[in-house]
């Protein structure tokens, strides 16, 4: 199921990135950030509307998996980043919720460093 929801996830970020990179141009990422935002919200409408209740799931585990982890990380894994940073947040840990961003975002850069500069020396 994660796997053909993850490949109509990917095939729609090409799209809606691709669309709005010819809409407002390359020379920043509005087409990436359109797509994360979009996609954080769409986590967020399945995961706030999968629960009548805590506990009770209106999705079936299945559906969930589908759309959530297939789907939509398909189409970006900030959506899944941004809902794990809100409910560290909705609980109270914003501590947690700082220190998910804070080494979510500087260790993914770095992470693009380090591949970058094993390429290059490889170069």
């Amino acid at each position: 199921m994660a796997a053909m929801g993850g490949a109509i996830g990917s095939v729609a970020r090409v799209i809606v990135s691709t669309g709005v990179a010819r809409w407002t141009g390359e020379e920043f990422p509005f087409g990436t950030i359109v797509v994360n935002v979009s996609g954080a919200i769409a986590m967020g409408v399945l995961a706030g509307f999968g629960e009548t209740e805590p506990g009770k799931l209106i999705f079936s585990p299945a559906i969930r998996t589908f759309f959530m982890i297939g789907v939509l990380g398909g189409y970006t894994t900030f959506s899944s980043f941004s809902l794990q940073t809100f409910l560290l947040m909705e609980q109270g840990n914003l501590t947690g919720a700082f220190l998910n961003v804070l080494l979510s975002v500087l260790l993914c850069v770095a992470g693009i460093w380090v591949g970058f500069s094993v390429i290059r020396a490889l170069q």
